[in-house]
């Protein structure tokens, strides 16, 4: 590294060589320590250059061609939550500092370069500059490399995607994003980023889609040929407003992010489709976080909202459901609280103008609450016994609270009426026939699918005739649908249909997914198991290396009981 300290004469101009030493820091990273060559006060700028290489880390991941949709050239791409950016580029790699930056990239002939930032320009010998003028934290610098190519679905929006993939995300996105947006800013203040563009990484992109500013990444699971998914992206949006203009300070605090961001998404959806669907998709998160909380037991330290991650744990190992939907239930709560949603979302306003391009503490938001509604604080909502603020935070278990998702009863009770009937030994294919699904959308059917898997196995033949009966079930392209047939067919072991099991494993890699299959793959029949070696076998050089190392010890795991 060589530094020059600001405000000296014109030698002060000049790097000078500094001393520097790398020393151990954690089994994510080192530190780099340098000595300044005099003392610095609050105030000074320090200008330090840093000559650097990087590539074979963790948050740098490169493709071979057999992981993109193309098959032809190779890939690269950067994922840097939660502590990943590290081995991209030197740099605070916390989410308390943000920053601008800017970035000039060279590439080789034939590929693109782009960041998430809001200028760019291409140069000449395939130089491209980029610059954000607004800081953000280092997690949310993104780079991808690769074969790709842009089309125009809005007036501030692109689709961005390999060439044989760009007709089929423009036709899906196209005229879709500005709606998400403009309500967005409706309820939330006005959208900073400029342009909002949508990346559809290669199918080996083991993630459902990344926030980061200007440019999400996201799974090319989302082009299901009838905008069926399309609204995932209302998520990512959210979190222009909540994650990437205010986030959290430190790991432990994840649902500030998250938790903010479900009641975003779910404000926007209200205000898009209604409170009916809103509530089923709700439902389903829901059912997650019952589900993880099963799995783990209520009391696990990682089910509260502020989780003590101790130094040298890597917080990637903290992730699970808790932060989105218990953080959820509390955001709601507040609202509750409040009993008025215009009055709760001109709160979600201030707070947004209030911590713009800041990280902040829990503590920080529930003290600007309580100010932005004194008549609250005078009663002491704070401290209401089994609802305290501090139990929502450091209690491990259930939400104390619920939101009322009552609404969305209207496209639950039919759902579950149908899966019932499936489900009964006495057939009456009368009564099945009378219920219409053709108007049900991907959240209803997701639902019925659920509780289609929570009965199985059916009686015998039924999962034949459910599949001849609902095409637009067993032949869907929408990969919510596939996961869920797919699971049905292996937990009945219908398999005539496995061929669909193995082509849906071939043709994506994301690890939500691809997991759940295999469990069920190596939990069922003896074909079943053989399927999950074969497959596996064959895909696994386009997966993503965490997947692979998955799928090894679910396949593993399943030997050594064997």
């Amino acid at each position: 590294p060589g530094s020059r300290c600001e405000g000296g004469g014109p030698a002060s101009e000049a790097l000078r060589p500094l001393a520097f030493r790398n020393r151990p820091f954690a089994g994510y990273g080192s530190a780099l320590h340098i000595t300044l060559p005099e003392p610095v006060t609050g105030g000074d700028t320090v200008v330090v250059e840093v000559a650097y290489r990087a590539g074979a880390g963790p948050g740098v991941c490169w493709l071979t061609p057999e992981q993109t949709a193309g098959k032809q050239k190779p890939y690269m791409y950067t994922q840097g939550q939660a502590v990943l950016n590290r081995s991209f580029f030197p740099c605070f790699d916390t989410p308390a500092v943000k920053s601008t930056y800017s970035a000039v990239i060279k590439v080789p002939d034939g590929f693109t370069a782009v960041m998430s930032a809001i200028n760019w320009e291409k140069q000449k010998d395939n130089t491209f500059l980029f610059k954000m003028p607004r800081p953000i934290p280092s997690y949310l610098v993104a780079l991808v490399v690769g074969d790709i190519v842009s089309a125009e679905v809005g007036p501030r929006s692109r689709v961005w995607a390999e060439p044989c993939l760009i007709e089929a995300a423009k036709k899906e996105y196209d005229g879709v994003i500005e709606e998400f947006l403009a309500t967005g800013e409706k309820l939330f203040g006005p959208y900073v980023w400029e342009r909002y563009d949508v990346l559809f990484m290669p199918p080996s992109f083991p993630f459902g889609g990344m926030e980061n500013p200007c440019i999400t990444f996201v799974t090319p699971c989302l082009l299901a040929g009838d905008r069926s998914l399309a609204d995932v992206i209302i998520h990512e949006i959210s979190h222009s407003w909540f994650g990437n203009l205010v986030t959290n300070a430190h790991w432990g605090e994840f649902w500030l992010n998250e938790g903010f961001t479900m009641y975003a998404q779910r404000r926007i959806t209200t205000e898009l489709y209604g409170a009916a669907y809103t509530c089923l998709e709700a439902a389903t998160g829901r059912a997650l976080l019952r589900q993880h909380m099963d799995n783990t037991g209520e009391d696990h330290p990682l089910n509260k909202l502020r989780v003590i991650i101790e130094p040298g744990v890597d917080p990637e190992d903290t992730y699970n459901e808790t932060p989105y939907e218990k953080g959820y239930c509390f955001v709601s709560y507040l609202a509750h609280l409040v009993g008025d949603q215009s009055k709760f979302d001109a709160f979600l306003q201030a707070y947004v103008n209030q911590f713009k391009f800041q990280s902040i503490t829990a503590d920080d938001a529930l003290a600007f609450y309580l100010e932005y509604f004194p008549e609250l604080k005078k009663k002491g909502v704070d401290t209401i016994p089994g609802f305290e603020f501090d139990r929502w935070l450091n209690t491990p278990g259930w939400p104390p609270y619920l939101p009322d998702l009552s609404p969305g009863e209207e496209l639950m009770k039919p759902a579950e009426k149908l899966a019932e009937l499936w489900a009964s030994p006495v057939h009456n294919m009368e009564a099945i026939k009378a219920m219409d699904i053709s108007a049900w959308k991907t959240f209803q059917l997701v639902y019925f699918l659920d509780k289609v898997l929570e009965k199985s196995p059916l009686p015998d033949g039924n999962i034949e005739k459910m599949s001849s009966l609902y095409p637009k079930i067993s032949r869907a392209q929408n990969a919510e649908l596939r996961l869920r047939w797919c699971q049905i067919l292996l937990k009945n072991n219908h398999d005539a249909e496995f061929d669909k099991v193995k082509d849906f494993l071939h043709s994506q890699g994301k690890q939500k997914y691809t997991l759940p299959i295999y469990r069920a793959m190596v939990n069922g029949s003896e074909t079943a198991q053989a399927l999950a070696v074969e497959t596996f076998s064959a895909t696994a050089p386009q997966l993503h290396v965490h997947v692979q190392n998955y799928v090894k010890k679910i396949l593993a795991l399943k030997t050594e009981e064997n």
